[in-house]
């Protein structure tokens, strides 16, 4: 859709080069830019992407994802990813299980610590893990045993408050069973996509000509994946819209798939990068437009980080902010 949506818009100013006498182009000098991003669905390489400094000087970013219905946006949260490493003491579990310390004991209560914050835990929060190892043989006291988590919430002040919340879990379960613990983050954490309206608007617009039916405000329900495209949103105005297929099957599914790889699907991709394309000529041709994308760009992101520096201030974040596609 990127490189469909950079090529519409390439040759539609191409095209204007020939309506002045002169031959010279009606449009501003636009450089147009297509970013392939490795890694996306596990580590974010957006992110190294954006401290190798490749989106320095760009002045509004466009992708889209694909999805069961068309929406300019959809709250995609933030997300932290941690490890979970409990060290134990192996033992014959018939003859003398008292001489272990049973680091499986140590998993499990975890992963029901967790089970029970969930009670107290926000509509809009998710946490979801499994337990990757978990010993070798019945007949032997787990030494060892790791489980993978990732947490998930609407913005950064929300993760860093959940963060520290199952972490009390994974420490509690080491402390009740007398195991020792390691967390090991993930090597990027993933930012909340920031919404841009006056981006928003101009693809709605533009959507719609080409026959888009969106999804209403009404029927957002705060809860979406997460993406490293939010980083991305953090260092330069951008959107990062979902397209409707024609499937209603679930992402990451067998069946949405085989439906991404039909050819019904090739159509909505098109159109969805036909409406990009004519949102960035929007931005190109109306300069009050790009200076509105400007300022909701600015207001947004000092309101996002004013409320993680009160949060910081307070009782110190265990994020920060730093500084983009396949969700997670």
């Amino acid at each position: 859709v990127g490189a469909s949506a950079a090529l519409g818009l390439q040759g539609a100013l191409e095209s204007l080069a020939g309506r002045r006498p002169d031959g010279a182009l009606r449009a501003p000098a636009v450089q147009i830019m297509v970013l392939g991003t490795p890694a996306e669905e596990d580590g974010g390489g957006k992110i190294d992407l954006i401290k190798a400094g490749a989106f320095d000087g760009l002045d509004v970013v466009f992708m889209a994802h694909p999805s069961q219905e068309d929406a300019a946006f959809l709250p995609d949260v933030a997300e932290h990813d941690v490890t979970v490493k409990y060290y134990g003491k192996a033992s014959h579990a018939a003859a003398y299980p008292w001489e272990g310390v049973n680091a499986l004991d140590a998993a499990v209560l975890a992963y029901n610590n967790l089970s029970l914050l969930r009670q107290q835990m926000k509509p809009t929060w998710r946490v979801h893990g499994i337990i990757k190892n978990g010993g070798v043989k019945p007949n032997i006291i787990p030494s060892y045993a790791e489980l993978e988590f990732y947490l998930r919430a609407p913005s950064l002040r929300e993760l860093s408050v959940l963060t520290e919340k199952a972490e009390n879990c994974f420490k509690a379960a080491a402390l009740a069973t007398g195991c020792e613990v390691e967390l090991q983050s993930g090597a990027n954490d993933y930012y909340n996509v920031l919404p841009n309206k006056a981006l928003e608007k101009a693809y709605l617009d533009n959507g719609k000509k080409l026959g888009m039916e969106f999804i209403s405000n009404d029927n957002l329900n705060g809860l979406s994946g997460s993406t490293d495209f939010g980083n991305v949103s953090f260092v330069v105005p951008g959107i990062h819209p979902y397209f409707y297929i024609g499937s209603d099957a679930l992402n990451h599914t067998e069946q949405y798939t085989a439906a991404a790889g039909s050819e019904d699907a090739q159509f909505y991709a098109l159109r969805t990068a036909k409406a990009l394309a004519m949102t960035a000529l929007d931005v190109i041709f109306k300069p009050d437009l790009l200076e509105k994308v400007r300022e909701d760009f600015r207001v947004v992101k000092l309101n996002e980080e004013g409320h993680l520096n009160a949060l910081e201030h307070g009782k110190g974040s265990l994020l920060g902010i730093g500084a983009a596609c396949a969700s997670r």
